[in-house]
């Protein structure tokens, strides 16, 4: 079974972090094929004892900017 999840990827100091927006698992790597990488194998150990209940609704990222 494979599921459809988004990641978002931010450089905090030397390293790139990746968080899952569906479950809030989050990895990091020294790169960003690192951070996918530990985020992919974070999420499976999350869901291996448990069926993935994922719910498909349409997600949209996008960046503001806000006047402070």
């Amino acid at each position: 079974m494979s599921v459809q999840v988004t990641a978002i990827i931010q450089k905090e100091d030397d390293w790139y972090v990746a968080k899952c927006v569906e479950n809030n698992v989050a990895s990091q790597g020294r790169t960003i094929e690192e951070a996918i990488s530990n985020l992919t194998e974070a999420i499976q150990l999350y869901y291996e004892d448990d069926v993935a209940d994922i719910e498909h609704h349409q997600i949209f990222v996008t960046t503001l900017e806000v006047a402070i």
